[in-house]
């Protein structure tokens, strides 16, 4: 009798632990690097550009950052002065991630970025524009952290945009100066005409 309880009790025990590993959630796998990588990516767009969430810089971005510019490169400083200028002129800014390749420790992301012109800063007014233009960057990412970029987009889209808005009012100025110019020149020549004579007398 004694047998048949042990044996009752241990084949419940085998089913029990055959049964509980049938029922719970398969484990997931692990993140390759790649993938986190591209997750990385998404957050400095989602949450740095969307949201307005700079202290993200900090969090993903290496102290030795370096954005590699055609002409010169930005430091992390300079990079989230510029990002934090370009929310300031377009608060409602909004990046979209149309493509995200990642090879490696590299991950190049094709994006278009979409918003208005409603804020000021510095020497930049506020034209009411409408912004939309799209780019491509490129990051290393080790670590966990970016490390270096190198971003191109067509700039002179952005400026025809602003200056779209723009156009009645420098219309306007222009015409202006050319009225000015013109009195100005008729005035001279006004002034010139009346002391010509005592000249010539005087001679």
């Amino acid at each position: 009798m004694k047998s048949v309880i042990v044996w009752l009790l241990l084949s419940f025990a085998v089913f029990s632990s055959v049964f509980a590993q049938a029922s719970s959630p398969a484990a997931q796998p692990a993140l390759t690097q790649q993938e986190r990588n591209k997750a990385i990516a998404e957050r400095f767009f989602d949450e740095i550009f969307n949201q307005g969430k700079f202290q993200t810089f900090n969090e993903i971005c290496s102290p030795n950052f370096m954005n590699h510019g055609l002409h010169r490169n930005s430091t992390l400083q300079e990079d989230q002065a510029a990002a934090r200028m370009e929310k300031r002129l377009v608060p409602d800014l909004h990046m979209t991630v149309d493509m995200m390749i990642a090879e490696g420790d590299l991950v190049t992301v094709l994006w278009t970025a979409r918003g208005t012109n409603t804020g000021s800063a510095g020497a930049f007014p506020s034209t009411g524009a409408r912004i939309e233009v799209r780019g491509t960057t490129i990051w290393r990412i080790t670590d966990g952290k970016i490390r270096e970029e190198w971003s191109s987009f067509d700039m002179l889209r952005v400026v025809r945009q602003l200056l779209s808005q723009l156009k009645w009012l420098l219309i306007g100025f222009f015409c202006a100066l050319v009225i000015l110019l013109w009195a100005i020149t008729r005035f001279i020549r006004k002034l010139f005409r009346t002391h010509a004579p005592r000249n010539a007398a005087a001679a």
